[in-house]
């Protein structure tokens, strides 16, 4: 019994621990790209990332939630509305995945889900929306808002949207995409939430970004004891 457990861990663990070693050698080689436009620092060296825009929305329990509830946060965001009958079921289900997955790192990986139809999709209506897809609201949050501020980020920070828009009464967003938002607040996946490759792309790529992070932890440490 003892040696199937230790058999099942390691099982469990490997794909994590190879990324370790293969990352903390000469050669990189698993590193996530980064979304959106690039620029240079004023110091001509370092380079500047698209990153999303600080923002203040209402969950499903009345609260408000903003940027800094994300400040060292992994996080997935997305775009749905309740009444959806066609993608948004689907995309819920993978979400479900997600938060199945990654509920052991106790919130340092969550699922942030915003209204495309804000007149519609109140606090209450988004409480029973949670309720409905079993979210650990701990770790998943529903939010509304604003319309046209929840349209600009999801146009101009998520890069869900080419299309223009103006947030008025005929805007509407209907996005399948799931965007892997890092602790600096960079895009670096972008994946379609209705297809489960796609998803399991996303799962694999949210383990590649906490190596990331577990190695950079572990570099700044070693460079202080030096």
């Amino acid at each position: 019994m003892k040696k199937k457990l230790i058999i099942l861990l390691f099982l469990l663990t490997f794909p994590s621990v190879l990324y370790v070693i293969l990352s903390v050698g000469k050669t990189n080689f698993i590193h996530l790209q980064y979304f959106g436009e690039k620029e240079l620092a004023a110091n001509g060296k370092d380079t500047v990332y698209h990153s999303v825009a600080p923002f203040k929305f209402i969950n499903q329990d009345g609260i408000y939630v903003t940027d800094k509830n994300y400040e060292g946060k992994i996080y997935v965001a997305d775009y749905f509305f309740s009444t959806c009958k066609s993608i948004c079921p689907k995309m819920a289900n993978e979400l479900q995945r997600v938060q199945e997955k990654f509920q052991y790192t106790k919130g340092l990986v969550q699922i942030l889900s915003h209204t495309v139809n804000p007149e519609n999709d109140s606090v209450p209506v988004l409480k029973s929306y949670s309720e409905m897809v079993h979210a650990d609201t701990k770790m998943w949050n529903f939010v509304t808002g604003d319309k046209k501020e929840l349209y600009d980020m999801a146009r101009y920070s998520y890069l869900v949207n080419a299309m223009q828009g103006d947030g008025g009464k005929d805007d509407f967003i209907h996005s399948e995409l799931f965007v892997l938002v890092d602790k600096e607040k960079h895009i670096r996946g972008i994946y379609d939430g209705t297809n489960i490759k796609e998803v399991n792309n996303l799962l694999d790529d949210i383990k590649v970004l906490m190596a990331e992070y577990i190695i950079k932890e572990n570099k700044n440490k070693k460079h202080e004891q030096e």
